[in-house]
């Protein structure tokens, strides 16, 4: 197993992490997971730069890369539904548009069809991304000892911000998810027909 595919294990790893940190009380818990999460955000950048500096592209690596990637981000959101700061609702549209299009990749590529990423899923992907710190960083501050000196300002900012952030990366995920179809839809068709 190559270094890029082993830190896209770790990846996956880091996320089963997280979410025990985040399901643990305390704002020491807290900070653990918005580092684990920084880590394993990380990871997503690092395996992909080595696979290609390095040529070290590998099957495995490539079929794990995008799996990891939704793991970490629907297990994180998982948590926050399980905390109550997200909308369970949410969450699903994230999850059904994931998976729909991971699935459709994947059966594409028993076809030797690449479909590949586009800008608007890669926005998508900032903003979940963001979304994710943005919960994390406010989960951090509300759990911190004395955070109830803090400006009334800043409560009451805090879930606002929160709301935008979740509702911007609703729209984006089925926008790119629409845009996707869109695109793909001669070469889906066609594949079907075969």
């Amino acid at each position: 197993m190559t270094l890029p595919t082993k830190l896209t294990v770790l990846r996956i790893l880091l996320t089963f992490v997280v979410f025990a940190l985040l399901l643990t009380p305390g704002w020491v818990a807290k900070l653990a997971a918005l580092g684990g999460f920084a880590i394993a955000s990380l990871t997503d950048w690092l395996d992909g730069f080595l696979a290609r500096r390095w040529r070290q592209t590998s099957p495995l690596g490539t079929l794990l890369d995008p799996i990891a990637d939704k793991v970490l981000v629907l297990g994180t959101f998982l948590a926050f539904v399980q905390l109550g700061l997200v909308p369970a609702w949410m969450v699903l549209v994230i999850f059904f548009r994931e998976s729909l299009i991971t699935g459709v990749r994947l059966f594409a590529a028993s076809r030797h069809i690449v479909l590949a990423a586009a800008k608007e899923g890669k926005h998508k992907t900032v903003s979940q991304m963001v979304t994710l710190f943005v919960l994390l960083f406010a989960l951090v501050i509300r759990e911190f000892p004395g955070s109830e000196s803090l400006p009334s300002q800043v409560h009451a900012a805090s879930p606002t911000l929160i709301l935008i952030c979740l509702w911007v990366t609703v729209i984006l995920t089925v926008q790119s998810g629409t845009m996707f179809f869109w695109r793909h839809r001669t070469v889906l068709q066609e594949s079907i027909r075969q």
